[in-house]
């Protein structure tokens, strides 16, 4: 609506990296997700040498090759290139490094409903019986948790046929990469029923910023990272977040979800100075 201006939801973190003395230009974030007009949508972006970070809404691993290739013939260098952002943002790109602390997982890669013979593989991958959660390759619909998220058991394939179509129904044409099936493990939640969950940002695979997820901002846990660290090291890409959970049972802090930190939501309220002045300083490569 105001194509010279960010986004309101990112204006806060542009104005918090212009007070720490950086600078920031607008793209056409629409444009780009779309396979639109590439030159129009990053011409806001002073042509000239240096390095620059992405912050804005999620992008296709498609989008993002397109965008650092329109800044790139700007003479800009963007700090995660395409290949880390896709291994950091599509969960078969993070999944391999850090399996042994996150629900075990198959996936099943294409653009709608898996038939019933690629279902009953997936289902006995993760050991045919018991319940499992069903998401894409970067997102799930939680909030549609009975008939679009959880599966009862996988034992049951019709239950598991209807609510993989409800959730790639949902989804759409923003279907993302594929169909993932993920073993359901509960973990500890507080007196209101809300999941103790954290969002740790990490740069150079260290952690600047532990802080709550933005699904419940207002519940703040202190997560055990030393099992963590390693693997995002592993992973090497620069700039990416893990969510993390404590499994019931034994407390284990599992791994939730990992992303790239460039299109992670930051929650309500958490103050994003120590982040942006890690961005800002950080150089062209780690």
């Amino acid at each position: 609506m105001r194509p010279h201006r960010p986004d309101p939801h990112f204006a806060a973190e542009a104005r918090c990296v212009a007070e720490l003395g950086g600078a920031t230009a607008v793209v056409d974030h629409d444009a780009l997700a779309a396979g639109g007009d590439v030159r129009e949508a990053v011409r806001r972006v002073p042509a000239g040498a240096g390095p620059v970070w992405y912050r804005g809404w999620m992008l296709s691993p498609t989008a993002y090759a397109t965008l650092e290739a329109a800044l790139a013939a700007r003479g800009r260098t963007l700090l995660t290139p395409a290949a880390a952002y896709a291994r950091a943002h599509e969960l078969p790109g993070w999944y391999p490094d850090f399996a042994a602390h996150t629900p075990l997982s198959t996936w099943l890669p294409g653009t709608g409903m898996p038939d019933d013979a690629a279902l009953a593989r997936a289902a006995a991958r993760l050991g045919g019986s018991g319940p499992a959660v069903v998401k894409d390759y970067v997102k799930s619909r939680k909030h549609e948790w009975a008939d679009a998220c959880l599966v009862p058991d996988l034992a049951d394939p019709a239950g598991l046929r209807r609510v993989v179509g409800r959730f790639v129904e949902l989804q759409g044409e923003f279907l993302a990469g594929g169909v993932v099936l993920r073993r359901f493990e509960r973990f500890v939640r507080d007196a209101e029923g809300r999941a103790e969950e954290a969002r740790v940002w990490w740069l150079d695979g260290a952690p600047v910023l532990v802080g709550p997820h933005p699904d419940t901002p207002g519940v703040r846990p202190e997560p055990d990272l030393t099992a963590v660290g390693p693997l995002v090291r592993a992973l090497g890409c620069r700039f990416v977040t893990t969510d993390l959970a404590r499994r019931s049972g034994d407390g284990a802090w599992r791994v939730v979800e990992v992303g790239d930190g460039q299109v992670s939501d930051l929650p309500r309220g958490v103050d994003a100075t120590g982040l942006h002045t890690a961005l800002l300083a950080a150089g062209p490569g780690y």
